[in-house]
């Protein structure tokens, strides 16, 4: 799998790099051994979906081969050969790896390790990907992760211990591609790109995005790592929310550097994906 490259592939590998030297920032200790964070939960698309979209109509998934050939458990629904930066994560962290918010059975102690409620094609609009079927935008995502909280919270007996859990979890928020991949660069289809500027829609998205970021902190969250070119949005949550952490990751500085020197990272084409259905296959 290493004859391969795409725009999506050269995402996760720098994704996987930001968010790792991040987490760093957040703990000191080492890696092995007990837990260094209770709980980790993430909200995304493709790059860092590992299943969700396996059940529910969608024409966005992953769960066929070639992907995962080179994962333990094969193409579980996760969009790459192997591991997904969540993945290399939980391996650094001493977590379990995430299951899917829409995996049977989801309940109990398997929700304290945390959840993973990202949906390829899904964005920060909610019509962000209708095209190919059903999938969680980021509205959608909070929602689900709202639903579990009651749960989490029986489990932890509330309290204190309920809020420390909480507060001392990890968020991985990965998404707003497709709400230009699939939406606003799809005039076709979509009716952004009439109704707004390139600056108006990306004031919406951030607008929409920090809203959803505001929400998931007031319900107890505080440690956030945020892929992007959101800086400024970053330096506005910390000074705004000193009892939080948000961290922010120049993803596309990394996706230049790939692409302009795949040799380095093992990748001999850059410029065709290996699978994929409609428009993103061999592109």
């Amino acid at each position: 799998m290493r004859k391969f490259s795409s725009k999506t592939a050269s995402e996760g590998l720098l994704a996987g790099a930001i968010f790792v030297s991040s987490c760093f920032c957040f703990f000191s200790a080492g890696v092995h051994g007990a837990p260094q964070v209770p709980a980790m939960f993430v909200f995304g698309d493709s790059l860092v979906d590992d299943g969700n979209n396996n059940y529910l109509s969608s024409l966005a998934k992953s769960n066929y081969y070639p992907y995962g050939i080179d994962f333990s458990q094969g193409p579980t629904g996760r969009f790459c050969n192997g591991k997904t930066v969540i993945d290399v994560l939980c391996d650094l962290l001493g977590l379990p790896y995430l299951p899917p918010y829409t995996s049977p059975g989801l309940n109990g102690t398997r929700l304290l390790g945390g959840v993973n409620y990202a949906s390829a094609a899904g964005g920060i609009m909610d019509e962000t990907g209708r095209y190919l079927g059903d999938r969680f935008g980021l509205n959608q995502q909070v929602l689900n992760f709202q639903s579990n909280l009651n749960e989490i919270r029986a489990l932890l007996g509330g309290g204190n211990s309920y809020n420390q859990y909480l507060a001392r979890s990890i968020v991985v928020m990965a998404l707003g591609s497709n709400d230009y991949i699939n939406n606003y660069l799809l005039p076709s289809l979509y009716t952004s790109s009439y109704n707004y500027t390139p600056e108006q829609y990306a004031n919406l998205l951030l607008n929409h995005y920090t809203r959803q970021i505001l929400a998931l902190y007031s319900m107890g969250l505080q440690k956030f790592l945020l892929a992007g070119g959101l800086r400024s949005l970053v330096q506005q949550l910390n000074t705004n929310h000193p009892g939080a952490i948000f961290v922010y990751g120049n993803t596309y500085g990394a996706v230049g550097d790939i692409l302009n020197n795949p040799a380095t990272y093992g990748f001999t084409v850059v410029d065709r994906g290996c699978c994929g259905l409609g428009r993103t296959k061999d592109r």
